[in-house]
């Protein structure tokens, strides 16, 4: 059986594809994967290569859901961006971003997109 958080994501991912193509991004990849890390979207805007780590939640109870992306979860994007430019020989600008969607049953979402979410360690 599939868990409420699952679906939950599930549905947060395609809001969030959604936006990004109504604002005229490019999705190029949802769900990338290299053994244990995972990138949920990447896109284009422009030249510039987007990292996105998509953040859902059906309440604010426990915060909100850009509060979740931590440290860890931070280096453990920029592992997989590393290998992702790596993989596909990008040498253009990259920028990583947070999609912080709220869906409250019977409401519209609540999408807040925090461009230049972090800059990775050096």
């Amino acid at each position: 059986m599939t868990g409420k958080h699952i679906i939950t994501g599930i549905l947060g991912e395609t809001v969030a594809c959604n936006y990004l193509e109504k604002k005229g991004y490019i999705v190029i990849e949802k769900n990338w994967r290299y053994k244990h890390l995972e990138i949920d979207l990447i896109a284009k805007d422009g030249p510039i290569l987007i990292f996105i780590e998509v953040k859902t939640r059906s309440s604010a109870v426990f915060g909100l859901p850009y509060e979740s992306v931590n440290l860890r979860k931070q280096r453990r994007l920029d592992r997989a961006a590393n290998i992702y430019i790596a993989k596909h020989n990008h040498e253009g600008e990259v920028r990583f971003d947070v999609l912080s969607i709220l869906i409250n049953k019977g409401e519209k979402p609540n999408i807040r997109h925090i461009k230049d979410a972090f800059w990775p360690e050096a």
